[in-house]
C-alpha cells in the first residue's frame, strides 16, 4: 500500500514550483507565452515547462493557454516551493 504524504496547505507568500510535461516539443521562444516558466525537454523530446506558480488562479491560467494551443497535456507536478 501507497502511502501519500498528508496535504499541507501552501504558504500563500510563496509559489510552488510547477512542472507541467507536454507531449510535443517546444521551441525556447515559448517561454515567453508561457511567461516565467522555463522549457526543457525530457529523454522523450517532451517538452517541460517548469517554474514557480503563484496561485490557483495562475495554473488554471497557464493550462487554458495549453488547452487553447491544442498541446497535449501529458501531466501538471508540483514539485517543491521557493521563497519570493
Amino acid at each position: 500500500m501507497i502511502m501519500n504524504e498528508p496535504y499541507q496547505k501552501p504558504d500563500q507568500n510563496r509559489p510552488i514550483i510547477y512542472q507541467i510535461k507536454l507531449g510535443v516539443h517546444l521551441d525556447e521562444q515559448w517561454s515567453e507565452w508561457f511567461e516565467d516558466l522555463t522549457v526543457t525537454y525530457d529523454e522523450h523530446d517532451d517538452t517541460l515547462l517548469t517554474g514557480p506558480v503563484f496561485d490557483q488562479s495562475a495554473l488554471i491560467g497557464l493550462l487554458i493557454k495549453v488547452h487553447d494551443l491544442s498541446l497535449p497535456l501529458i501531466s501538471v507536478n508540483p514539485i517543491g516551493s521557493t521563497s519570493t
